[in-house]
């Protein structure tokens, strides 16, 4: 029997537009519920971060929410944890890490209820370290999906690897990278697919494979793949011919990436590698594992990390001097804007000749530098020494230097 647990990441940065919002929503999030809903032996395995789900619930999305709380309570889909701004976690502070999970968490909980029961997480962009393997177990997760490629060990067909991150020990499952980019980009049909499990089968009883991209890909991104790819495959799947176009169709059960537990063994294993799901190889060779989001060749991203890095001791201190009910409220709002500046896609659109939108990365730039507005303004108002205000003073200064920098450069781009 071929295991094959799907699994899809839905996710809208906080500047996202809403006509955007509700073009995604209508070319991919609602065609793939409504496939879901005509396929009721289809299982998927969701992410979806806690800011698309409130931008859903504010603009025009709530029967989404209402659709995946159905699918969810008759069990045909599974969700997992992640990070609601979708920060790149092993490049932020452990606690800004515990905010943005304890953050998602309460807004998924607030409007999937008792349906939200992450046993697994999603690290944004599949960014993985050591040290956020340890922070995911010790918040309680049973497992982490990883890219294929941070995989050190036998390739895991037939076993489920444990790893040790630091001390305890916590289940790590591969995306298979080429199956999952090869449906990502539309270089295989649904009869392709299923041969491409049945080659990964050979020789063995019983195999899983798990495949892992976003949500969008499917109706946004590559219109209609939902029905020409997705559904199609779950018709075959769920089929009683056992061949078609004199292609014999193996035996393949759909499933959530956690009811694997329940049919595979379980193995200690070697420590993952650095990773994201678009690191390759190459770049963990030159310990380049965030590529996208943290290149040391790329100085816009040296520029961003230097602004964001001042923000974070600008906000930490605001947080300790909250004298007063103008002082709560700045604090406040520059917490709030720090959480949303934390969002991955002003670095991922900061890679001239690859990803690339000035907009974007001054939009990031743009609520951080709200973040320092109000952090500052907080800390002026408060009942810091003299002393203290003036190295906040100079801190800010530095800030807007960095940010003078960034913009020059986007200037000349």
């Amino acid at each position: 029997m071929i295991y094959w647990a799907p699994f899809l990441h839905l996710y809208q940065p906080p500047t996202q537009s809403f006509p955007v919002l509700e073009k995604v929503s209508s070319e991919s999030y609602r065609p793939l519920l409504k496939v879901l809903k005509r396929n009721p032996k289809a299982k998927v395995t969701f992410n979806i971060c806690g800011v698309l789900t409130q931008m859903l619930a504010e603009h025009n999305g709530t029967d989404i929410i209402s659709d995946f709380n159905k699918l969810a309570k008759s069990r045909q889909i599974e969700f997992v944890e992640s990070a609601k701004y979708h920060a790149i976690l092993p490049l932020i502070p452990v606690n800004e890490s515990k905010r943005q999970i304890k953050l998602n968490n309460e807004t998924n909980t607030k409007f999937f209820g008792e349906n939200y029961k992450p046993r697994g997480f999603f690290l944004p962009e599949m960014c993985y370290s050591a040290s956020s393997g340890q922070l995911i177990k010790d918040l309680g997760y049973e497992w982490v999906l990883l890219s294929g490629v941070s995989c050190t060990d036998d390739w895991p067909l037939d076993v489920i690897y444990r790893t040790k991150a630091e001390s305890p020990h916590i289940i790590t499952f591969f995306r298979d990278d080429i199956v999952s980019n090869r449906v990502s980009f539309r270089s295989v049909d649904s009869l392709g697919f299923i041969a491409a499990l049945e080659y990964l089968a050979k020789g063995k009883k019983d195999i899983y494979v798990i495949t892992a991209m976003d949500a969008e890909t499917f109706g946004h991104h590559i219109k209609n793949w939902e029905k020409l790819f997705l559904e199609k495959l779950f018709k075959i799947i769920a089929s009683k011919k056992r061949k078609i176009k004199k292609q014999l169709i193996p035996h393949i059960k759909v499933v959530t990436i956690s009811e694997l537990l329940d049919t595979f063994p379980i193995k200690e294993s070697k420590p993952p590698l650095n990773s994201s799901w678009s690191t390759t190889k190459e770049d963990i060779t030159v310990k380049d594992y965030y590529p996208l989001w943290r290149n040391p060749a790329n100085k816009i991203h040296s520029l961003q990390w230097q602004h964001l890095h001042i923000c974070f001791k600008l906000v930490n201190a605001a947080s300790h001097v909250q004298d007063g009910e103008e002082t709560k409220r700045l604090y406040e709002d520059a917490r709030e804007s720090l959480d949303k500046a934390l969002h991955s896609c002003q670095f991922w659109w900061a890679n001239k000749g690859r990803t690339w939108s000035l907009k974007l990365i001054n939009k990031g730039l743009i609520l951080q530098e709200e973040a320092l507005f109000s952090a500052y303004k907080t800390l002026v108002l408060s009942k810091y020494p003299e002393k203290s205000k003036r190295k906040f003073y100079l801190q800010m200064l530095a800030a807007r230097n960095i940010a003078c920098k960034l913009r020059d450069r986007l200037y000349t781009a």
